[in-house]
This record gives structure tokens, C-alpha cells and sequence, in this order.
């Protein structure tokens, strides 16, 4: 028989949920955005993990400047595509996928015309988070801009009152 208590706990804990991140990954992740950025600019990250069916599994994030060291030199993310080849090599070497990626902004998480308009991953069921405040002070998930890529710059928008039956995080993440 092959199972897993936290998948089974997970299951029942958050069982319509699209996405997952332990509590852990994510404290991590907003911490080093929020580091990063200074409260001044935007920062931002690859999630990496997997998927299963439509569900996916946040682990780890590689963050953009790290791929593309001058990606945040503007005060607004602008990622070179040539840190997309050392990206796809992380995730061939560690068994995962993109499952989203995040960014910051220094108001509101509403996505701009250029988010829209240019989607760090140009694939139908690519998810985009944006972290309000560069990431400042405590964030809860309906604080976060969730958009789920429908192809053709078309965004299907899982934000506010219904982020948190889209997003879970916590011990089963």
C-alpha cells in the first residue's frame, strides 16, 4: 500500500485548494523578498515544486535576481530570459517545476498592464502572486494578488475573499 500521512492529512486539512506551501517555506520566502527589496523596490521568485493533476506544491523558491543578478536594478522586476536556462536546470536537476512565481509591489497586490501583458511564464495554468508592500509588515493570503494564467494575456483573477480556498498555507503545506 502506498500512502502518505501528510498527503492524507493535507487532503482533508485543505482538500479544494489549488495550490500549497508549509508555513515554514512561505515565512522563508516573504522574509528574503522582503530583504531583498529593502522596502523600497520589488523583489521576486520562481516557486519551484510539484505538481499533481491541478494541485500544486510550493518547496522552494529561487529568487529572480539570484538567476539574473541585475533583475531588480530598476525598482521594478525586469527578468533578462537568459536566467531562464540556469532556471530550467534547477528544476531538471531537483525533479520539479515552476509552480508560480511572486513578486512584490509597493501598494495594493493588483496586477499592472505590464504583469498582464508579460507573464514570466507564458503557459496556460501558470500562477503569479503579488505580495503587497514589498512584502512590510504581516501579510494574509486575501492581501495577495493570485492570478491564474489563461493564455492569450487573459488572467482568471483568485484573489481577495476567495484567495484563501485557492491558497493554503500551513503545517501540511
Amino acid at each position: 500500500m502506498n500512502f502518505s500521512i501528510p498527503a492524507t492529512i493535507r487532503a482533508f486539512v485543505a482538500p479544494s485548494h489549488r495550490m500549497a506551501c508549509s508555513t515554514s517555506v512561505w515565512r522563508a520566502l516573504l522574509h528574503e523578498l522582503r530583504l531583498r527589496g529593502g522596502g523600497r523596490s520589488e523583489s521576486g521568485a520562481f516557486l519551484l515544486g510539484r505538481t499533481r493533476g491541478n494541485r500544486r506544491r510550493i518547496e522552494r523558491a529561487v529568487y529572480y535576481d539570484d538567476l539574473d543578478p541585475g533583475a531588480l536594478a530598476t525598482g521594478i522586476v525586469v527578468f533578462d530570459g537568459r536566467g531562464y536556462g540556469p532556471l530550467w536546470k534547477l528544476c531538471r536537476d531537483g525533479g520539479q517545476t515552476v509552480v508560480a512565481d511572486v513578486h512584490t509591489h509597493g501598494g495594493l497586490a493588483r496586477q499592472s498592464s505590464l504583469d498582464r501583458d508579460n507573464p514570466m511564464i507564458a503557459a496556460g495554468g501558470h500562477v503569479a502572486i503579488i505580495v503587497p508592500m514589498f512584502a512590510q509588515g504581516r501579510i494574509r493570503l486575501p492581501d495577495l494578488g493570485i492570478y491564474e494564467y489563461e493564455g492569450a494575456h487573459c488572467w482568471r483573477d483568485c484573489s481577495g475573499p476567495i484567495a484563501s480556498a485557492y491558497f493554503y498555507v500551513g503545517l501540511w503545506g
